[in-house]
């Protein structure tokens, strides 16, 4: 019997310690950034994947034309204690996922803020869930930008403009509090 305990506990504490390991192993930091525009807040929670020499537009990591994640592992969260406008999508005050459809350097990109706010990547990404989607202007930067970075930068009165930098590329949409 006491061998049995012993077993157990010692499998339970494998187990403990196999789980706090694994979610210690994220090959990318993870960042909170918050903006205020108009006194609302504004939050945006997402892995912050690195460049490291690969061309991240046409391979798997943010391939061109298809869903992504925008960022790295759990899909990218974004909250907003206010209703906003985001582009041209009505966003009630809450708690989304952010994905988009990046096209590379080129042309604009798609920005998706999808009503399931806690899911891992773009595995389960259900179009039928998207609160909306709005186009996003694109611009070639000078410089690389070798870690992901998304920012909220507000602007004069209620507006603000949402921005994704990331290689060569940064994608920007308005944002405007209700």
């Amino acid at each position: 019997m006491k061998s049995n305990i012993s077993t157990i506990l010692s499998l339970g504490f494998l187990g403990c310690l196999l789980t706090v390991t694994a979610s210690a192993q994220k090959a990318s930091p993870h960042e909170t950034t918050t903006a205020t525009i108009a006194g609302k807040k504004i939050t945006i929670v997402y892995g912050r994947p690195y460049v490291k020499g690969r061309d991240v537009w046409h391979t798997a990591v943010a391939p061109a034309g298809k869903v992504w994640r925008t960022g790295a592992d759990e899909a990218t969260k974004f909250t907003t204690d206010a209703d906003l406008m985001v582009g041209t999508v009505h966003v009630p005050a809450g708690t989304y996922s952010l994905f988009t459809i990046p096209s590379g350097d080129t042309g604009n990109w798609m920005l998706i803020l999808n009503k399931t706010a806690d899911q891992w990547g773009a595995f389960k990404y259900e179009e039928k869930q998207d609160l909306g989607r709005t186009a996003m202007k694109v611009k070639k930067l000078s410089a690389p930008v070798e870690q992901l970075t998304i920012t909220v930068e507000p602007g004069k009165g209620s507006n603000g403009t949402l921005k994704i930098a990331w290689a060569d590329s940064e994608a920007s949409v308005p944002v405007m509090v209700h």
